[in-house]
């Protein structure tokens, strides 16, 4: 009996229990949840690394509007879609600088480039008020001298062309476009939270390396779906940048949609991290 008690404990030793797959295995044998990020936080302002990252946010959102608002004059410049990236060409534009500029800004701002998203890790209490209006302030700044180089490169085509600015299409209505809008950002700020759970970062290795991976196509297949409802807007700085620099009626009208529709869309996605799928307000506390 005693050699056979052996056999089972070297067994059980050699042969391991298999690890549940998905949300299961995230126990809390490896991972503590972090404390919320506090609401103020004053002594940022005296952290280079929080300007750092403010300046970071600011540059990866000029390059942002630069390629993309300068890709989309491209496309309506053209008179035929057949001689141009197309519909595709825009999203993949949109979605491949995310990729990139995530990539790139990730270790220094999070890589947010984008108010929607700092709105929803705000009501997450992943960064303080004070960082996310600063990074708001920083990307609208950024939008904005994007949009205004492509200008000054198209010219007097710029203002023919609708300049990239966001509109609600003909024939679809106001609401039509406020949905597409918080649906839109609905996916693309949930797959930020995924991209991005620190607790899939402690179990897998491989899912900080990943992450811009999943965000970018997040954004390029929401722009495959959206550009012909509202042009795709999903980042309020985007949208505010080019009405501001093109800065026609039509493209003010429809504002609002831009900035209330993604918002909305980013705090859906919060709450059902956090408390649907994090389950974060029902855990227990040792």
């Amino acid at each position: 009996m005693e050699g056979k008690e052996e056999d089972v404990r070297l067994g059980a030793n050699k042969y391991t229990e298999r690890q549940p797959i998905g949300t299961s295995a995230q126990t809390d044998k490896d991972y503590r949840e972090p404390p919320p990020a506090p609401l103020f936080e004053p002594g940022e302002l005296h952290s280079w690394s929080f300007w750092r990252a403010g300046i970071a946010e600011f540059m990866a959102t000029f390059l942002f509007l630069y390629i993309t608002v300068l890709t989309v004059m491209g496309v309506v410049r053209s008179p035929s879609k057949c001689a141009t990236v197309g519909i595709q060409g825009i999203a993949w534009a949109f979605g491949g600088m995310i990729f990139a500029l995530v990539y790139c800004t990730a270790g220094i701002s999070g890589g947010h480039i984008n108010p929607a998203v700092t709105f929803g890790l705000l009501l997450a209490r992943k960064l303080s008020l004070t960082r996310a209006v600063f990074y708001m302030i920083m990307q609208c700044l950024g939008a904005i001298c994007g949009a205004g180089v492509v200008k000054g490169f198209q010219g007097h085509h710029y203002e023919v062309l609708g300049g990239g600015a966001n509109v609600v299409a003909a024939g679809y209505s106001k609401g039509d476009g406020l949905g597409a809008e918080i649906v839109g950002t609905f996916v693309l700020v949930y797959t930020v939270f995924s991209a991005t759970d620190a607790k899939r970062n402690a179990r897998d290795s491989h899912v900080p390396i990943l992450a811009p991976l999943p965000i970018g196509f997040a954004v390029f297949l929401v722009h495959l779906a959206t550009i012909p409802i509202t042009g795709t807007g999903i980042n309020p700085a985007r949208s505010l940048g080019a009405a501001i620099v093109y800065n026609k009626e039509h493209a003010w009208d429809d504002m609002w949609i831009f900035w209330v529709g993604p918002f909305i869309g980013a705090a859906l996605a919060a709450l059902y991290h956090q408390i649907v799928i994090r389950a974060i307000p029902f855990k227990t506390r040792a």
